[in-house]
């Protein structure tokens, strides 16, 4: 791993929050992520599936975690199982953990190798009523390949017909969604990089540069200060691209006039920022494109006043949506008449604003979270209003990333240059 090592305090005062949601007597079993094929003889690079790396800061594969604090042995109750390393592997792949290390990675005491898992487990299971697994519960999740954990349960469900199995989900995105203070410190990290990345290429960017080259600059910055890379596929999209919104493909000449839509975030020991930034190809906005600019940045402003405890995600994008209607109405893409007899469930703002305006933050870009509840202290969103209008080629859409605490909004991006005043004149500093 390329980032510092992280307090082993998070992870034991993870353990300890899951252990006291689980019921008498159950058992909670987490897998590391598949190791997932790229072609012939290669993988993609692996990446930790996140409820294990947040009960862990293990960050390797084949890894298994148990957690049954009800455990009539004690050798069980909080157990991790690590690929064993030999010669082999030592050369084709390098260094892995051992369980020194993973004692002081995670702060648990007992560690086995995972060839002993299988050996273990029926033991476990004639002890345990109850078993709780890790499937992924991400409500934007969509796959048709059975992963590690499906696999797993349907082993279960055939050898230990009697055992009930629950789902550890929802459980872990409640404990998920509220941020520590190392989280948030590393999240900050995270963003402080894309920071740089970002001051980098507003001194890059000129008439004629390609959006790959743009890409380029970001993802040197990014490793230059330990970020694992890219938190999500970095959309680079000028001139009409801007009004793509999924626009990955990064390959057109920024040309003179244009604007540019830079939707990127660094990611730094599994954590991730998010942010977007919409600047003039050139160093100068058009009065048109500043006046479309400006219109979403108070969206945005005031839609951060908006994320404090007791709202929830439905409200708030529809009270978003009706600031943004007013902004649309002022720049001449409403008619405020045709707002007044629109059907309320089909608002004419979608035309030119068509996203949600917010989403949690975390281990994963869209991370888990109760949708449908109330926005709690701890929470850490993303705020990200946008306007399209593809038949002007502008595309603008403004992103930070904000901590709701008990004293207001804190914006983990407040740094980060978001007036047109500042980003020409950092476009123009010689």
């Amino acid at each position: 791993m390329k980032y510092t090592t992280i307090d082993q305090n998070l992870f034991i005062e993870n353990r300890k929050k899951l252990i006291a949601k689980l019921p008498k007597n159950s058992m909670a079993i987490l897998f590391a992520s598949d190791e997932m094929p790229r072609s012939g003889d290669q993988s993609f690079v692996f990446r930790q599936n996140p409820d294990l790396f947040w009960l862990t800061g293990i960050d390797q594969e084949k890894t298994i975690l148990i957690l049954y604090p009800d455990c009539p042995n004690p050798l069980y109750r909080e157990a991790l199982f690590l690929r064993k390393t030999n010669e082999v592997i030592a050369v084709w792949e390098g260094h892995k953990y051992t369980m020194e290390e993973a004692r002081a990675t995670s702060g648990i005491n007992k560690i086995f190798w995972n060839d002993s898992f299988e050996m273990v487990l029926p033991a476990l299971m004639t002890y345990c009523e109850s078993v709780y697994l890790n499937f992924n519960e991400n409500d934007r999740f969509e796959s048709f390949v059975p992963y590690k954990d499906i696999r797993f349960a349907n082993e279960l469900r055939y050898q230990y017909p009697g055992h009930p199995i629950h789902r550890l989900g929802p459980i872990m995105s409640s404990l998920r969604s509220i941020k520590s203070q190392i989280e948030v410190d590393l999240t900050q990290n995270a963003c402080n990089i894309t920071r740089d990345a970002f001051l980098r290429v507003l001194k890059f960017v000129k008439p004629g540069v390609q959006e790959y080259e743009i890409e380029a600059e970001i993802i040197h910055e990014f490793i230059r200060q330990r970020a694992t890379g890219h938190a999500y596929t970095p959309i680079i999209g000028s001139g009409k691209n801007s009004c793509v919104l999924h626009y990955i493909e990064n390959n057109k000449t920024c040309l003179d006039g244009d604007i540019l839509l830079m939707d990127f975030g660094a990611e730094y020991a599994n954590y991730n920022a998010d942010l977007t930034r919409t600047i003039p190809v050139n160093g100068r906005f058009s009065p048109r494109q500043k006046d479309v600019y400006n219109a979403v940045l108070r969206v945005m402003k005031t839609a951060i006043t908006m994320l404090i405890p007791g709202n929830t995600l439905m409200e708030y994008n529809k009270e978003v949506g009706k600031i943004m209607e007013s902004e649309l109405i002022g720049l001449g893409l409403l008619d405020k008449n045709d707002v007044a007899k629109q059907d309320p469930e089909n608002p004419l703002y979608k035309k030119y604003f068509m996203h949600g305006t917010s989403h949690h933050l975390g281990l994963d870009v869209h991370d888990l979270g109760p949708r449908y509840q109330p926005m709690q202290v701890g929470n850490l969103f993303t705020c990200e209003p946008g306007i399209y209008i593809p038949q002007e080629g502008i595309g603008i859409r403004i992103e930070n990333d904000i901590l709701i605490t008990e004293n207001g909004q804190l914006d983990l991006m407040a740094d980060i240059p978001l007036e047109v005043e500042e980003i020409e004149d950092l476009m123009n500093a010689h």
